[in-house]
């Protein structure tokens, strides 16, 4: 590797992994191999809840567009009349114990995207690091089906319908087990789900290299186009269209698995982005977002609900919403429905 590249940035290009990496990635897929086969066999137990379970996931380490189709997914159950709750292990907040989120959720405490979920949509969220317990906490709550987002390796909690969400613009990497490529598991696991989601963003489709790991399932499944078009600032929660800063020069920031998406999305719009990158689940301090020159600050959704406490004037977030085919939501409001 050559100074200041990253690992991450290796798994994405068209060259060998890092010969170290290789016996690790190994040892991993040992391990997740065996663990499958420990749940497969009943020797480590699933819990089953009373209500069904869809879990939305990925196999890829970092973002791939899983929240925004969580939240898509609620509002769609919910306008075809069940009663969705969403259950989440609250990675990046200290809280521990099972619990459900008040409806104005401490991101610190609960982890930024299920805060971002509880107060987007307004449905029960539960989070703990022992995910059935928390998703049992639900079913009181009302909610009769639940949605675990980020849970598709977490299969200590039983699962009746599985979707897998693939960001195009990066699709699987080399196709290697982590730490030698992305992977969390083999690309075999998309011809395991029951759902492939291709997030292609605010493009009009998904392009992947014939040949890499995966390729084919992905370019047939269902395409998730990300759409948003206005700025809400953090202060007074007023609205601006996006069209208002075409042409004008601001800081963008993002706190995200994959933050050139952001960057783009930006751009498209005609603005002058001035890029800052942080971290996924990025703690922010009031300090990371001075910039000294007064100029906007336009960042993602998921990083407004922890900079809402120090928010200046001339802060705004840019929320987004997943869209995808009715008749991909049809389809699990049926199996939900009646489970086969």
């Amino acid at each position: 590797m050559v100074p200041g590249e990253s690992l991450q940035q290796r798994w994405y290009e068209d060259r060998p992994p890092p010969w170290w990496t290789l016996p690790l990635a190994a040892l991993y897929g040992g391990v997740v191999r065996v663990r499958r086969a420990l749940y497969r066999r009943g020797w480590l137990r699933a819990q089953r809840l009373p209500v069904p379970v869809v879990v939305v996931g990925n196999i890829v380490a970092g973002g791939a567009g899983k929240t925004p189709a969580t939240i898509a997914l609620v509002e769609a159950l919910r306008a075809r009349g069940f009663k969705p709750g969403v259950v989440s292990r609250g990675y990046g907040g200290t809280a521990r114990a099972p619990m459900l989120l008040d409806a104005q959720p401490d991101p610190a405490a609960a982890g930024d995207e299920p805060a971002l979920i509880r107060m987007r949509t307004g449905v029960p969220v539960a989070i703990g690091a022992d995910r059935p317990v928390a998703a049992a906490l639900l079913p009181g709550e009302g909610v009769d089906v639940i949605i675990a987002d980020d849970g598709l390796q977490h299969y200590a909690l039983a699962r009746d319908i599985e979707v897998c969400v693939v960001d195009a613009a990066r699709g699987l990497g080399n196709g290697r087990l982590l730490p030698a490529g992305p992977l969390r598991e083999s690309p075999g696991r998309l011809e395991e789900v029951d759902f492939v989601v291709v997030n292609v963003g605010d493009a009009t489709g998904a392009q992947l290299a014939g040949g890499r790991p995966g390729s084919q399932c992905i370019t047939s499944a269902i395409p998730m186009r990300l759409h948003g078009d206005v700025a809400r600032n953090l202060g007074d929660g007023s609205l601006r269209p996006l069209t208002d800063f075409s042409g004008s020069r601001i800081h963008a920031v993002a706190g995200i698995g994959h933050p050139p998406r952001f960057f783009d999305a930006l751009r498209a719009f005609g603005i002058e982005v001035k890029e800052h990158a942080f971290a996924d689940h990025h703690r922010y301090a009031a300090g990371d977002l001075d910039f000294g020159n007064g100029l906007p600050v336009l960042m993602t959704e998921k990083d407004a609900v922890k900079c809402r406490a120090f928010a200046q004037p001339g802060w705004w977030s840019v929320p987004v919403t997943g869209e995808l085919p009715d008749a991909f939501f049809d389809a699990i409001a049926a199996r939900i429905a009646r489970p086969v």
